[in-house]
């Protein structure tokens, strides 16, 4: 963890400097000195405040963590009540263009790369993960799917958010963030639809029934 001392500007710069430098040299040759240049600040300074490139991997990651909680809920506030506008809003969150610049998914890219081997790294990947799979399960129930069903349905959107991230990364060629949250939603769709929710009743069907009946009275 940080040491108590590091200004909220510091640490801007910090983490913007450490996002940076994995970006460009990767996360095994990135050093405290090319994360001290970028930051403009001494490398005793940065070892002072977070004691090896781990911590300040871990605090970078705990940052970006926070950032996306913060889009979800503010999706999902403005995205109101309706179940599957909200599971667009948590999509369109994970998709968002301060999370899917090219510097950042190769931090995400980095993070995930370092969980089996860092504990404190792997506890932050599960928070992550349950965070998303929570939240998509709330709005896959509140859609009347039973709590299994939810449950796998969340699974399988979460896996697929996760999995456009990997491919984005390991292309190089950055995150096309209108056609992941399009592949994501149709595939929420297309399972929903298979399971009769969503469904909208086939067009003119009622209609047609109505003018057979008003027919029938006027023939009569």
């Amino acid at each position: 963890m940080p040491r108590v001392g590091v200004s909220k500007i510091r640490r801007k710069q910090l983490i913007d400097a450490t996002i940076a430098a994995i970006h460009a040299h990767g996360y095994d040759a990135t050093t405290m000195a090319r994360i001290a240049k970028g930051a403009g600040m001494s490398a005793g300074l940065i070892a002072h405040y977070f004691g090896s490139k781990d911590e300040l991997l871990e605090a970078t990651m705990r940052s970006l963590l926070t950032d996306l909680q913060t889009l979800v809920a503010r999706r999902l506030v403005e995205a109101g009540e309706a179940p599957r506008a909200r599971l667009s809003a948590i999509v369109a969150a994970n998709f968002d263009e301060s999370q899917c610049a090219r510097e950042t998914v190769s931090a995400w890219l980095a993070f995930w790369g370092q969980v089996p081997h860092v504990p404190e790294l792997g506890r932050l990947q599960r928070i992550y993960r349950r965070r998303l799979h929570s939240n998509l399960k709330r709005e896959f129930c509140r859609l009347g799917l039973p709590a299994g069903e939810a449950a796998h349905l969340a699974e399988v959107a979460a896996s697929l958010i996760d999995g456009v991230w990997v491919r984005a990364g390991l292309d190089g060629g950055g995150l096309d963030i209108i056609a992941a949250r399009r592949l994501v939603g149709e595939t929420i769709d297309l399972h929903l639809a298979a399971r009769g929710v969503g469904r909208e009743p086939a067009r003119n069907s009622a209609p047609a029934h109505e003018a057979a009946r008003e027919k029938k009275r006027k023939t009569a």
